[in-house]
């Protein structure tokens, strides 16, 4: 059963992140940059800016800082650590390059969707706002594009049930805490049929209780939670990786090679350069799209939150968090794999084993020990916080196909911890399946909706610059 269930997940995957689906997330990107004339590269020192100074007198929920660490939280965590480890062992090396691709484009996908979820927001007479591409494709596309407003709800609530919101999430973190408190298992418990480590059991019991703890407490406890642990835990990798990076410094330029050899399959493989080349692609952009979410439609979602008058500000915030994902951490987490060989199937790792022998590798002054728990509690925290973050925007599918109703949020949220709690007892290769299924499901819609207001985009976008540049609009 569960091997028919496994080939039909393949199966379905397969089909979801085939050609079609890349060849639409990269040509929305590049349409977008060409639209917006290239702001991911000449605004990126702006929005680095907006990303600290909070705009006065705007009206939301929380901070644009708020805002953007709460869509970070849900961006940075196991897609970083373990989603980057599983896109280079299945693609090859050139897997990330396509992930620089999939994020320079990006941003310019991700600076609209933000945009638009501030422009289209639906604020009531308590404050509480609601958006995302559920309401910029009904308010901006019309009434009679409704029904693709609720596929997309649909399949957010999914996402974050099945996906990237829950099973990835405490599926990572229980792994790295077994593997280095009990790699070989030698304290186990049967569950389920099954036998598992007491430190896997242990591990979801209480993240399930932190999160749950979080969770019931809305928006503005996820927020606040955010904006402590995203910062501290991003720069303490960060520091993690350079030290890793500067003691390999003259691996580097190696490093760089293969992976742009791997990416064009320059040397020829079994299967043909072209087959070669098409599975880094594959595997490249689809993590990099798990790990940044650019076109998936969820960081417009706790934009429309955001203390702000300006559309175009938010959207420039909004870019930064794929800047940030992808650009600077996947970077440096993939380049700390590739220049240790770290990849190499004939070690047999998976997920966040092939990352943690990198850094075992790649950093020899520190002890093996230290090197996993530092890499442990970095996966753990960047995990958790992406597991509040995923709540939230489930939440807020949900009340928008709930019409509010706050009985249905509740519900959800309980079923959300439930899917916490049996996480870690889930295979690596479903879970990731799953995730990959549902966020190229959820894709679709967002995608249609940004082609089809891109004139929007561009309006906004130049109202905007014009009204700076007039000493309209103060920074």
């Amino acid at each position: 059963m569960f091997s028919a269930i496994n080939d039909f997940l393949v199966k379905a995957d397969a089909l979801v992140w085939g050609v079609p689906l890349i060849v639409v997330i990269l040509a929305t990107g590049i349409f977008l940059t060409l639209r917006i004339g290239f702001t991911q590269v000449t605004r990126l020192p702006l929005a680095l800016k907006y990303m600290f100074k909070n705009e006065e007198e705007g009206h939301g929920e929380v901070t644009s800082f708020g805002a953007l660490c709460t869509a970070l939280s849900a961006t940075i965590g196991t897609g970083n650590i373990v989603g980057v480890a599983t896109a280079i062992v299945e693609g090859g090396p050139g897997a990330l390059f396509w992930m620089w691709i999939a994020a320079f484009f990006g941003m310019a996908t991700k600076y609209s969707e933000g945009l638009l979820a501030v422009k289209y927001r639906v604020v009531d007479k308590t404050g509480h706002v609601l958006g995302g591409p559920f309401y910029y494709i009904e308010r901006g596309m019309g009434k009679n594009w409704k029904w693709l407003a609720v596929i997309f709800a649909f399949f957010g609530m999914c996402v974050g049930l099945f996906g990237i919101g829950t099973f990835t999430q405490i599926n990572g973190i229980s792994s790295a805490v077994n593997g280095f408190f009990d790699p070989n298992n030698a304290y186990t418990i049967s569950l389920f049929g099954n036998t598992y480590s007491i430190s896997v059991v242990i591990t979801g019991i209480v993240v399930t209780l932190c999160a749950g703890l979080v969770i019931i407490g809305g928006l503005k406890r996820i927020a606040s939670v955010s904006q402590v642990i995203v910062p501290f835990m991003a720069v303490i990798y960060i520091i993690f990786c350079l030290v890793l990076i500067v003691l390999n410094l003259d691996k580097i330029p190696g490093a760089v090679k293969v992976v742009l050899e791997g990416a064009f399959n320059i040397r020829a493989v079994a299967g043909g350069a072209t087959g070669g080349m098409i599975i880094a692609m594959q595997k490249g952009i689809a993590r990099g799209i798990f790990s940044n979410e650019s076109g998936l439609g969820s960081a417009p979602i706790a934009a429309a939150a955001a203390q702000t008058k300006e559309p175009t500000r938010q959207g420039l915030v909004t870019m930064t968090g794929t800047f940030i994902d992808t650009i600077i951490i996947c970077t440096m987490t993939g380049l700390a794999i590739v220049l240790t060989g770290s990849y190499d199937t004939s070690l047999g790792l998976e997920g966040v084993e092939v990352t943690t022998r990198a850094f075992q590798v790649g950093i020899p002054v520190f002890s093996p020990s230290l090197v996993s728990f530092i890499l442990m509690i970095c996966l753990v925290f960047f995990a958790f916080t992406t597991i509040l973050g995923w709540d939230y925007y489930g939440e807020r599918c949900l009340e928008y196909i709930a019409g509010g109703n706050k009985t249905a949020v509740m519900v959800y949220r309980y079923i959300y911890i439930l899917a916490i709690f049996i996480g870690p007892y889930m295979t690596v290769s479903a879970v990731w399946t799953i995730a990959d299924i549902f966020n190229g499901l959820m894709a679709f819609p967002n995608l249609i909706a940004l082609l089809f207001l891109n004139g929007v985009i561009v309006k906004e976008t130049k109202d905007y610059f014009e009204r700076r540049k007039n000493g309209q609009v103060l920074d």
